[in-house]
């Protein structure tokens, strides 16, 4: 490439506290360093964090589309809970109430790249947040409402807790790994997908529970997740999926994104 592709990264939020020792009463927006590093693997991409242009202390001169504009693909990172409310809900306990506002500025974001034509990628959260952007909806808690389930996450092990995954044939993830339809993956989510957007396709699922585990939209443009984190894999130390594929997938959407005119 003759010029690096500039990947923006959503950002994580640390909300205003009050109690906390620095920082106090302010708002820091952040990712994480093995996001930057997995988007830059490859050598073609710089990653690029995109604050949220929202907020109390926003000067309104600078808007979502104007990422869009100027950044080549955008991938959407894990973190926090969605708030059930985004697809009708209650939250079924206090602590899953998840994060309203990086919703919000996420979906923003996400609708901002797919109205260019720009590529979309989700990790975990992301792959939620674009489920429920698209008019699907999410198990709360994969423990309590699918009992029966797999562990999908595990607090002692958190990225070295792993189980399979199969890929479902005939789409396009599959045919990045041409010959193999299993993998193991890391899983640390404890929410996944009820009822799966509209468009939505189902690319991989746990063998062990049928839990979804990877989508891509049928629309006119790239847009596509996973529900584990391909930055945490290590593949000749954990025998984990290799994922250079699927970056490299995504940042070929991205390249060819740049080619058509504005």
């Amino acid at each position: 490439m003759s010029e690096r592709l500039k990947i923006a990264v959503s950002a994580c939020f640390f909300h205003a506290d009050a109690a906390r020792p620095i920082f106090t009463g302010k708002t820091l927006q952040y990712i994480e360093q093995s996001v930057a590093h997995w988007v830059a693997a490859s050598g073609d991409a710089l990653p690029v964090m995109v604050p949220s242009p929202l907020g109390d202390t926003s000067r309104g001169r600078v808007g979502f589309d104007d990422y869009a504009a100027w950044l080549d693909g955008l991938v959407l990172m894990g973190g926090s809970d969605m708030w059930p409310g985004h697809y009708g809900e209650e939250p079924l306990k206090p602590q899953w109430t998840g994060d309203r506002v990086r919703d919000e500025y996420e979906t923003a974001l996400a609708r901002a790249f797919i109205a260019r034509g720009k590529p979309v990628f989700g990790v975990c959260r992301g792959l939620q947040v674009l489920n429920v952007a698209f008019g699907g909806s999410l198990l709360q808690d994969i423990g309590t409402l699918k009992p029966a389930s797999l562990a999908h996450r595990s607090a002692e092990r958190y990225d070295q807790h792993f189980h399979a995954v199969d890929l479902v044939p005939g789409t396009r993830l599959a045919q990045l790994y041409p010959g193999r339809s299993r993998f193991t993956v890391n899983s640390v989510h404890h929410q996944g997908i009820n009822r799966l957007a509209t468009d939505f396709v189902v690319e991989a699922v746990c063998p062990d529970d049928e839990v979804v585990e990877a989508v891509r939209w049928r629309g006119p443009s790239f847009v596509a997740a996973v529900q584990w984190h391909p930055e945490f894999h290590k593949p000749a130390e954990q025998g984990v999926i290799d994922d250079a594929p699927i970056l490299q997938d995504f940042l070929d959407a991205a390249q060819a994104a740049r080619q058509v005119p504005a």
